[in-house]
């Protein structure tokens, strides 16, 4: 059928699908128009480029209807988050399209999901990435659609791309499904978050001869605007006085998921309805939240990047943001939530400078495995008998989320194969990238330095997001706090933020015992025994808490480095605080020391001086020798997974008898120092340690987890 032809029933479906979304006098857009049209009667593959709001999945909402009606078979939509899976569903079902999702929240009705496809009593099937990597559901599903002409829509599409700000490595399986697919089968792919770069990544992965469709990225509804204050203490005092002054309700953003939880908690001790929202909240829970915030029953979520794409609320009023994200891409995708269906948003943000650059700097160093790595993970498998994760971590440094991602890269780029829940080694010829591993760290450091310079503009907010976006058509918004006297800037309350302080440096940093040793290690193996198992511990600070981490820090810094230090009264009296409020069953009778080769002179100190305030005495039982598997220039921060952080731990530390207290002293609980806990496996290993030998229960006492 001829697009002229076409063009009628297209308007008119395309307006009904529109009124329904956004109200009786919405119109369609003309670049959703011109998308439908490309789709449906052209069958070309086309990426849409277009911000938040603009209506993107009423593009692919029309279009499946449209060719339902012709008698194809249902679309399929891959899409990144189940948030934004529940909110893409719920949209189409009130269109009246049967939609449903395949994900890992509804393992028990994946068959039932699947037996409707093969039914074709399904409009719209929502998946995630993750699926494509499993072969029998493409085998199930995707031979079941095969029988039928079928529309393919990829979501946030920048996920696809190396250079993407959220690349996700199963988004490249697409490549070979795209591959897969007749010429002719209709495929649209969208985001809001794409350079220019990224749009050129993805139109090639599209095929040749893809449209691109780019709309401005300009959104009038928000108002972008800075808040400096100096430390967290005022940072949270003004959230607590700012948040009853902003409309409506919305979004509080922080990067880690122990800051949601701690403003949460602070915000609802100041009397507001929020909840926190994170990837380690129950899944069931995090439904509840996005549905108490969609109707309005809290003022706000704090939550991570966890609620991000897709999340759909037409008069979320605000987001703030206590740090920034690390690039201006994921900065404007978030702001996004906000104002899509109000005339009026505010986009507040707060920096935390120095602890930004330092959550910065991690993700940084968790997210390209080095050349050496992946060699050494492809020399740990073979073409014929399947390697699972836990033995690929015995020999790989690498954590276990870190480690199941580089092999979700290798399988897509052909270097190894997947057989049952192991990997077996190709025959391809896999070489490391050097170019796209260097360019791909250049880019992530200059974005963190856009968004340094971005909280310190003179010049329009709004502008510099959309050019780093590479808008042609970029301006001056006229709305934000640089294009108008319009601020949120104040000074809290001196009393509340001596509070929010308080609060900030009295809460207790639980540390929970590990209880099971790495599977596949040859020693130590199977449950810790329950008697030499750490007590339930205690740390003074938590990594980016803003309250004794950054004295914290600063005394790492120093001791790290062989200079002079000082143990400020309020510090001992702090620790004091923790240890008084510990609610143990019997108290310490003595106290040892952790060795360490970067950190010891802190944690003698800081024994010393809990010693002397408690009349304790001081014991060094614990020593650290260097080994055949355990090095002298090995290092247990640089162990990323439980079997390489045991076995160094495991093989360097021991007790000394001759340095154990007599009895009855050296037979009661012992209090154990340590500067940083991480991993946890030190203060399990020496723990272990000094129970066999024949000492009390152990306390672990540290000044700062992660």
């Amino acid at each position: 059928m001829l697009l002229r032809n076409l063009w009628p029933w297209i308007s008119k479906c395309r307006c009904g699908v529109i009124q329904r979304l956004a109200g009786p006098d919405a119109q369609p857009r003309p670049e959703q128009i011109e998308a439908v049209a490309a789709v449906v009667a052209n069958r070309q593959r086309t990426l849409l480029v277009a911000r938040t709001g603009f209506g993107k999945s009423a593009v692919y909402f029309s279009s499946t209807r449209m060719l339902r009606e012709r008698g194809w078979g249902p679309t399929v939509v891959v899409s990144p988050l189940l948030a934004l899976m529940r909110d893409q569903a719920a949209a189409a079902q009130k269109l009246g399209l049967n939609a449903v999702t395949i994900n890992s929240a509804n393992i028990d009705s994946w068959d039932e999901i699947e037996a409707q496809v093969a039914a074709d009593t399904v409009d719209l099937m929502l998946i995630a990435p993750e699926r494509l990597s499993n072969p029998g559901f493409r085998r199930r599903v995707f031979s079941s659609l095969r029988q039928r002409a079928f529309m393919l829509v990829c979501d946030e599409a920048h996920c696809i791309s190396d250079w993407g700000h959220d690349f996700r490595p199963d988004y490249r399986r697409l490549r070979q499904l795209l591959a897969d697919l007749p010429a002719w089968t209709p495929v649209l792919a969208t985001t809001a978050t794409a350079n220019q770069r990224v749009t050129d990544d993805v139109a090639a992965q599209l095929g040749d001869n893809s449209l691109v469709l780019r709309t401005t990225l300009d959104r009038e509804s928000l108002r972008l605007s800075t808040v400096d204050l100096p430390n967290d203490a005022h940072r949270l005092a003004w959230l607590a006085e700012t948040l009853p002054k902003l409309d409506g309700s919305g979004i509080v953003y922080t990067l880690t998921v122990a800051q949601a939880h701690e403003t949460a908690d602070w915000l609802r001790s100041q009397g507001h309805e929020v909840g926190a929202y994170t990837g380690q909240v129950d899944p069931d829970v995090r439904l509840r939240l996005e549905t108490d915030l969609r109707e309005n029953r809290i003022k706000a979520l704090v939550a991570t990047s966890a609620l991000g794409m897709g999340f759909d609320k037409g008069d979320l009023a605000f987001c703030v943001h206590l740090g920034l994200p690390p690039t201006p891409v994921a900065y404007y995708q978030q702001i996004g939530r906000a104002g899509r269906n109000i005339p009026r948003a505010e986009a507040i943000a707060v920096p935390r400078p120095t602890e930004d650059a330092r959550i910065w700097s991690w993700f940084e160093s968790v997210s390209m495995p080095s050349e050496e790595l992946c060699i050494t993970t492809l020399d740990q498998l073979n073409p014929f008998e399947p390697t699972g994760i836990a033995d690929l971590e015995r020999y790989v440094n690498l954590g276990r989320s870190r480690l199941s991602t580089l092999m979700n890269i290798l399988e897509v780029d052909g270097a190894v194969e997947r057989v049952g829940s192991g990997w077996i080694r190709s025959d391809f010829p896999w070489v490391y990238n050097h170019d796209i591993a260097t360019t791909l760290r250049e880019l992530r450091r200059a974005e963190g330095q856009e968004m340094l310079a971005w909280a310190k503009l003179d010049t329009c907010r709004l502008r510099y997001l959309r050019e780093s976006l590479d808008d042609a058509q970029a301006t001056d918004c006229g709305r934000c706090d640089r294009c108008t006297d319009h601020t949120w800037q104040s000074d809290p309350d001196p009393i509340l933020v001596a509070k929010a302080a308080s609060y900030l440096q009295g809460g207790d940093v639980l540390i929970t015992p590990r209880k099971q040793w790495p599977t596949r290690l040859e020693a130590p193996k199977g449950r810790i025994a329950a008697e030499s198992q750490a007590q339930d511990g205690r740390a003074l600070a938590r990594l980016g808490d803003g309250g004794w981490d950054p004295v914290v820090e600063g005394l790492f810094t120093l001791a790290r480095n062989g200079h002079p230090f000082e143990l400020t009264e309020d510090m001992v009296r702090a620790c004091a605080g923790v240890l008084k409020r510990w609610d143990w069953s019997a108290r310490p009778t003595w106290i040892c020391p952790m060795p360490s080769r970067r950190s010891q002179p802190l944690i003698d100190a800081v024994a010393d001086a809990i010693g002397t305030l408690g009349k304790l005495p001081v014991h060094r039982a614990l020593v650290a020798e260097s080994s055949d598997l355990a090095p002298e220039d090995q290092f247990q921060a640089a162990q990323a997974n439980s079997a390489h952080q045991v076995v160094n731990v495991w093989h360097r530390l021991r007790v000394d008898p001759s340095m154990l207290p007599p009895s009855p002293i050296g037979d009661g609980p012992v209090l154990l120092i340590d500067d940083e806990v991480d991993s946890r496996w030190t203060i399990t290993v020496a723990p272990h340690r000094l129970v066999k030998a024949g000492t009390g229960p152990v306390l672990p006492f540290a000044l700062r987890t992660r």
